[in-house]
């Protein structure tokens, strides 16, 4: 890579790691491995700069999706049984942290081509066919997969806010009088 290269390349890190960052902790959910994923797709991009024809921010969220795809696909989650006993503590902070925490945590259980979706369109602001072109499928596929990945995301939301609430109706549930 010539000088060129190398100061573009550090402009663009400059630049956009913040937002890769975050895109790559809402594949993740992890900020440790959203780091650790971000730092190896940046390293392959540098090794690749000059070569790099497409937009290069494209170029990295779809190396992102990519690398935590693959992940996915190597490792399951951990799953972590409490006693009785014990019941993990959430900080009540306020209504709108444990909103984004039930998102958050409803986004990672999804399936990983829903979750790539949601994240790009939603979080990433891309249109249709931009999320489209860096996940390599059809428009149509983008539309499905974001509509089944909404509708099980609002249910997941309203059933762990209809549990937190001990039953008491949320989200504009109704009681029958």
């Amino acid at each position: 890579m010539d000088a060129t290269d190398r100061g573009s390349f550090e402009d663009f890190v400059r630049g956009r790691s913040t937002a890769l960052l975050r895109t790559a902790y809402l594949l993740t959910g992890d900020r440790g491995h959203a780091e650790d994923l971000l730092q190896g797709v940046l390293e392959r991009m540098a090794r690749r700069w000059p070569t790099i024809r497409e937009s290069r921010e494209a170029y990295a969220r779809r190396a992102l999706v990519n690398a935590a795809t693959n992940r996915w696909r190597q490792r399951r989650p951990a799953t972590v049984e409490f006693s009785e006993g014990h019941h993990p503590s959430v900080p009540d902070v306020s209504v709108g942290v444990a909103v984004r925490d039930q998102l958050i945590r409803g986004l990672l259980s999804l399936p990983p081509r829903q979750r790539a979706v949601l994240v790009l369109r939603y979080f990433e602001d891309l249109n249709e066919a931009e999320t489209a072109q860096v996940l390599d499928c059809s428009v149509g596929t983008v539309k499905s997969q974001a509509s089944r990945g909404l509708e099980r995301l609002r249910t997941l939301v309203d059933d762990s806010a209809h549990a937190a609430s001990g039953g008491r109706p949320t989200f504009g549930e109704r009681t029958a009088r």
